[in-house]
């Protein structure tokens, strides 16, 4: 007979980050798990710190953990729970739900999102069917069986993980594990949600959501943040004035740098050539003028696209948790080699954002352009993994559009940012998902509050 699992046989992985901030937040998680088991009489869990694991920059891809796992608690563990630290857990409901299955058995659990169409970001997969295949939404928890986590490590020391993008790893990862049809499906748990944790329903939830734009006080003030806009003669008539009918009110310092003068911006010419891609000569040079006397000086830059679109307030807010101090490089994190000693980096169409003193690491360091049309924020991505500064995610950046995004994952959120304007009005998804003035009508209103 199998009885109800026990507490020592769950391993909670806390998907956590190195900066100040998160690191925090991880531990207020932890802690809470280990009261909770200690208020139900057992001894306490295994609770990991995913940043804390090692230096291999690439943990946070998952899968290049699995042997470490495996090793440590592949003989006398029954599931791996991985959470992300906004993610409330009521410790003896999850043990009842995972009782539901039998821990002998290869199972990978989670709370399920698919996609409406088919996605850039998923690399198109599934084109005729996009619905048919599900991923985890890691902000509900998701869970492995031991038996799977060992047949995985397997998996991954016979046959080398792929070197290249990290991009979804949510949906990455549920590929991985899918094999083809080889391997199991993620099995929908219902109990695993992304209710916040007052909601109407969030009773029978053994998972729920904490704030998803954390709540840090007050905001930093708009002329702490200097904002710089991307730009080209090319697009000048057709970006520009998106941003100008958009955003461009919410900032107090602005400059749209380009490579032609135009007054009636007014844009500033760096002197960088245009690139058809990369623009890695133009954003070092807008990392050189933001240090300079050109400037008023700030505690915070963001660089951004001309089709990026964007709530200033938000991310003000958003930044009220980080310390300028700090060298702090936020944004949506991509991954590039991970499973071979690779790097992260804040994907730049989203948005990226520096700490004053992240810029003067970076220019002091040395790191340069290998030629003015290299990706400049995978150029960044390895300066900083060679500073050893750490790239801070968060999922409130998007480098997409709304439409390539599960509906579900986004409903859960308050967006800061999306971005292109192929096969849409960009003023009106800025007005649905990004506005504040009580005109929006976005899924976030719901959590308007937690602004």
């Amino acid at each position: 007979i199998l009885l109800c699992p026990t507490l020592v046989e769950v391993v909670f992985v806390i998907q956590s980050q190195r900066n100040s901030f998160h690191a925090q937040q991880a531990e207020i998680r932890r802690t809470s798990l280990l009261e909770q088991a200690e208020s139900l009489g057992q001894s306490p869990p295994a609770v990991l710190l995913l940043h804390s694991l090692s230096d291999n920059e690439g943990d946070w891809s998952i899968l290049p953990l699995m042997p470490h796992l495996s090793s440590l608690f592949g003989k006398n563990s029954s599931w791996i729970v991985f959470l992300e630290e906004e993610t409330s857990v009521q410790v003896a409901k999850l043990l009842q739900v995972l009782d539901h299955f039998d821990r002998r058995k290869e199972w990978f659990l989670g709370k399920p999102l698919h996609d409406e169409e088919s996605t850039i970001i998923h690399h198109y997969a599934f084109a005729e069917n996009p619905s048919i295949f599900k991923y985890p939404d890691f902000t509900a928890s998701w869970a492995l069986s031991i038996p799977l986590v060992n047949r995985l490590t397997n998996k991954v020391k016979n046959e080398p993980l792929k070197s290249d993008f990290t991009i979804d790893l949510k949906h990455e990862i549920a590929l991985y594990i899918w094999e083809n049809g080889r391997g199991p499906q993620l099995t929908a748990v219902p109990e695993l949600c992304t209710l916040p944790q007052d909601a109407p329903g969030a009773e029978r939830c053994a998972t729920t959501l904490g704030r998803h734009l954390p709540s840090c006080g007050k905001p930093v003030q708009k002329e702490d943040v200097f904002v710089a806009v991307k730009t080209c003669r090319k697009f000048h008539a057709d970006r520009v004035p998106v941003v100008k009918r958009t955003w461009e009110k919410q900032a107090l310092l602005l400059e749209y740098y380009s490579d032609f003068a135009d007054p009636t911006i007014p844009t500033v010419n760096l002197g960088v050539p245009n690139t058809d891609r990369g623009h890695c000569g133009k954003t070092f040079a807008i990392l050189e003028r933001y240090v300079s006397d050109a400037v008023p000086k700030t505690n915070w830059l963001l660089i951004v696209d001309d089709d990026t679109l964007i709530s200033l307030p938000r991310l003000q807010a958003l930044l009220g948790c980080y310390d300028p101090k700090e060298p702090v490089c936020l944004g949506e994190r991509y991954g590039y080699g991970l499973s071979q000693g690779g790097y992260s980096y804040i994907t730049g169409g989203g948005g990226m954002v520096f700490s004053h003193e992240a810029v003067l690491r970076i220019l002091r360091s040395g790191c340069k352009c290998y030629s003015n049309d290299a990706p400049d924020d995978m150029v960044l991505g390895m300066c900083l993994n060679a500073l050893k500064v750490p790239v801070t995610h968060s999922p409130l950046f998007h480098q997409a559009r709304p439409e390539d995004y599960s509906r579900d994952f986004l409903s859960h959120q308050i967006p800061i940012s999306f971005h292109k304007h192929w096969n849409i009005d960009p003023i009106a998804v800025f007005h649905k998902w990004l506005r504040d003035d009580g005109e929006s009508t976005g899924p976030q209103n719901d959590f308007k509050e937690e602004l």
